[in-house]
């Protein structure tokens, strides 16, 4: 009888892939060509490997169907020649974003941290505009006090030029306005010069209006009788010039606000004031850029201090990966890559993500969680044990050992045991990683089977928040680490339980699951997990520190008996003195099973090892062994006692010669 025999396979190849730097795109294409063709090359090879099947003839003319896996069991691929153009795009800016922050120091920085060192960073740069405006001002201040007659002047000088293109029009009125305003008294002078645009004040005018007067009266009494005059220059010289020096101020002190009124009721003050603020003027004038540039070098040597005070830290990483794209390592991508998958390839959500991620890990010290020590009994809790066809290792979640009232306060009786609960998962999911290989086409994920028999139910508030919280915090904090996850042993009340906590995942992590009844258990491992990696209390043949088969040791072989109907195995012991060990499970039972050795001499008799007799659906894995004294061989019978359904058979044996 030909059967067919599934290998586990080791498609853990990896290569050395050169990762390019983000801020060169030519350098990046050209490696990411290099890249594809790599990755092309090292996928075709995996395959082939994974595709390989050694067949064992038994001599029956009809070949058993393998065991086969899941179709709809695909993973997205880490190689990056098989990532859509899109997404190796939001990778490379991905690479970018890490890169930059890492060497600029923010990517550890909390949200507030980070929105202070914006708030500071927009200060910084503010701050020279401020200064810049703040000079300007006081230059501007500066030429107006010193320039005030000359505005006057300004726009005596520009007003005859605007009336130039007027002059050229009409030169001669122009000029016999000119002559007009020469002639006339200093009354109707003042009136003409503002029309023109002077704009000076009421005030002003109507002062130099009685200046104007009192000098036309001097000069034709100096007329009338200049020896007189003369005398009178002689003996008040002093009273005129006070006289008008008090005019002036008055008049300056009209148009003052009252701060201006105070200073000036004090001349020494003033005339001190005025030579400071022109001195500052001036020297804002001639140097107006000293002060920026002495305050932009203060706060340079500061900005210089506090990046000496915090060095940048380019050894960052999480699970054993450095995340500085620069340092070339490609378990970086496959860890990023990771990220945009979570978060559907969007670029600032992935960021976020992997930051939070290390906040979190760096809050809650993961990274010294393996070195921690937690109560024995969860041990039976959560394992790790075997892998899967593509060779995910595999981690058992069994709940019902909370069923034990004692065990279930120990546990859950306070707060501070709900967190070391968590912790102890946490643990769990770490040693895991352990075992996972980041490298292109490497197995970067595991896959959970959660076995739901006698499960406490919903009623147990403890159990039910304390599991909504891991399956969050796993969920936000181990993206993409969870290859499928199947659940098995399921009750009916666990589909309410499902419909409660399902708003709380994503889509993708929701198409990861998987349900299986009680009557499906074994039939649905066998579709991810290979009959020698599924433990004998789901169905299968491994066993617990199991001395006579390892991996790869004793291939199974996969039998099918259609109802009604009887199967032989017959293994052959050509030589006297060897020992045969073997396995054999028929999924869901409910069949006769016997075992007997025929000798090769006709004339000696058949050894019967083990008795007919029904196996139930309860029943698990047979192993025995036997020690032949003559040539011979091991015939071990099934006989299908339901008419109308097949079984499927899985047997395994081993011969150790004498």
């Amino acid at each position: 009888m030909a059967v067919e025999v599934v290998m586990k396979s080791e498609a853990t190849q990896s290569g050395e892939v050169a990762l390019s730097q983000p801020e060169e795109p030519k350098a990046v294409a050209e490696e990411t060509v290099k890249v594809i063709e790599e990755d092309t090359q090292k996928k075709e090879d995996v395959v082939k490997e994974k595709e390989g099947v050694k067949n064992v003839d038994n001599g029956d003319a009809s070949t058993p169907p393998a065991i086969l896996k899941n179709a709809s069991f695909k993973e997205e691929s880490n190689f990056l020649s098989d990532l859509k153009e899109f997404e190796k795009k939001a990778l490379v800016e991905l690479r970018a974003k890490v890169e930059e922050a890492i060497l600029a120091n923010k990517l550890l920085l909390k949200e507030e941290e980070k929105e202070a060192d914006a708030k500071v960073g927009e200060k910084e740069a503010d701050k020279p505009k401020e200064e810049t405006a703040e000079n300007a001002t006081s230059i501007e201040g500066g030429e107006n006090k010193d320039e005030k007659p000359v505005e006057g002047g300004e726009n005596k000088d520009e007003k005859p030029v605007e009336g130039g293109e007027k002059k050229d029009e009409k030169p001669v009125e122009e000029g016999e306005k000119k002559e007009e305003n020469t002639v006339e008294v200093g009354g109707k002078k003042h009136e003409n010069t503002a029309e023109v645009g002077e704009n000076k004040e009421e005030s002003t005018i109507e002062v130099g209006e009685k200046i104007d007067e009192k000098s036309v009266e001097e000069v034709e009494k100096r007329a009338e009788n200049p020896s007189e005059a003369e005398a009178m220059e002689e003996e008040k010289p002093a009273d005129v010039t006070e006289e008008k020096d008090k005019k002036s101020d008055a008049c300056v002190l009209e148009k003052a606000p009252a701060g201006e009124q105070e200073a000036k009721a004090h001349p020494v003050a003033e005339e001190e004031a005025a030579e400071s603020s022109e001195n500052a003027a001036t020297e804002k004038i001639e140097n107006p850029g000293a002060g920026t540039e002495e305050k932009a070098a203060e706060a340079g040597e500061t900005k210089e201090k506090i990046e000496q005070a915090v060095e940048v830290d380019k050894d960052i990483s999480v699970w054993g990966v450095p995340l500085l794209p620069s340092k070339g390592d490609e378990s970086t991508d496959v860890v990023l890559l990771k990220f945009l998958l979570a978060r559907e390839f969007k670029v600032n959500e992935a960021f976020e993500m992997l930051r939070n991620t290390l906040l979190w890990r760096k809050a809650f010290n993961i990274n010294s969680i393996l070195n921690e020590e937690f109560d024995s009994n969860l041990n039976s809790v959560a394992y790790m044990n075997g892998v899967d066809h593509d060779g995910h290792p595999v981690c058992y979640n069994v709940y019902g050992a909370f069923e034990d009232e004692e065990f279930y306060r120990k546990t859950f009786g306070t707060e501070e045991m709900r967190e070391q609960f968590l912790r102890w998962r946490f643990q769990v999911m770490e040693k895991g990683i352990e075992k996972l290989n980041f490298k292109r086409g490497g197995v970067s994920s595991l896959l959970q089977i959660t076995d739901l028999k006698s499960t406490p139910g919903p009623s147990k508030k403890e159990l039910r928040l304390a599991t909504k919280k891991a399956v969050a915090l796993l969920q936000d904090n181990y993206p993409e680490f969870v290859a499928r996850n199947i659940f098995i042993n399921v009750p009916f009340w666990y589909y309410a339980f499902n419909a409660i906590i399902s708003p709380f995942l994503t889509q993708r992590t929701k198409s990861k699951f998987v349900f299986a009844r009680p009557s499906k258990v074994t039939e649905t491992l066998l579709r991810y997990i290979p009959a020698d990696e599924i433990p004998t209390q789901y169905g299968g043949l491994k066993r617990e520190n199991d001395t006579e088969f390892s991996a790869g040791n004793g291939e199974v072989v996969e039998v099918t008996v259609k109802g009604g109907s009887t199967v032989t195995i017959e293994i052959p012991l050509p030589e006297a003195g060897c020992t045969i060990v073997w396995d054999l499970i028929v999924l869901g039972w409910e069949v006769n099973y016997k075992e007997e050795f025929i000798p090769t001499d006709e004339g000696s008799y058949t050894t019967v090892i083990q008795k007919s007799k029904k196996m139930g659906a309860q029943d698990e894995a047979v192993r025995n062994s036997f020690r032949n004294n003559e040539s011979g061989k091991i015939v071990l019978t099934v006989e299908n006692i339901n008419a109308f359904r097949k079984k499927k058979l899985l047997y395994r044996y081993k011969v150790k010669p004498a």
